[in-house]
C-alpha cells in the first residue's frame, strides 16, 4: 500500500507524519483519517483552495487534474507548479510526500 510522508508543519502535523495511503482515495481523507486536521472549508467539493498541499514527490502518479480545480488553483497561497487541492488528487500507485503551506485563504473564517 502506498503511504504519503507528510513533512512537518507547524499546526497541523508538528513532527511530520507517514502514513498508510490506499490507492483511490483522496489525500484530504487520508489525512484527516490520520488526525491531521487539513482545513475543507467547501466539504471536499472542490469550491475553495483551503485544502491545498504541494506534492513533493509522486505529483504524476496522482489523477488528473479537472479543469475547474486548475482554475481553483490559480488563487492558492503559495501556488507551485506541484500543487494539488488535496480533495481531489487520489493516491495512485506510488508513495507520495507532501507539504502543506503555512498558510490557506479561508474567506468565511477570516470573515466570519
Amino acid at each position: 500500500m502506498p503511504q504519503i510522508v507528510v513533512l512537518p508543519h507547524a499546526t497541523l502535523c508538528p513532527a511530520g507524519a507517514v502514513i498508510e495511503a490506499p490507492s483511490g482515495r483522496s489525500v484530504c481523507d487520508v489525512l484527516l483519517d490520520n488526525d491531521i486536521e487539513i482545513e475543507h472549508a467547501c466539504e471536499k467539493s472542490c469550491a475553495c483552495t483551503t485544502c491545498h498541499v504541494v506534492v513533493r514527490e509522486g505529483f504524476d502518479s496522482l489523477n488528473e487534474p479537472l479543469e475547474k480545480e486548475e482554475d481553483l488553483l490559480d488563487m492558492a497561497w503559495g501556488l507551485e507548479a506541484t500543487s494539488r487541492l488535496s480533495c481531489q488528487a487520489l493516491v495512485g500507485e506510488q508513495d507520495l510526500v507532501i507539504e502543506i503551506p503555512k498558510y490557506t485563504i479561508n474567506h468565511a473564517r477570516e470573515n466570519g
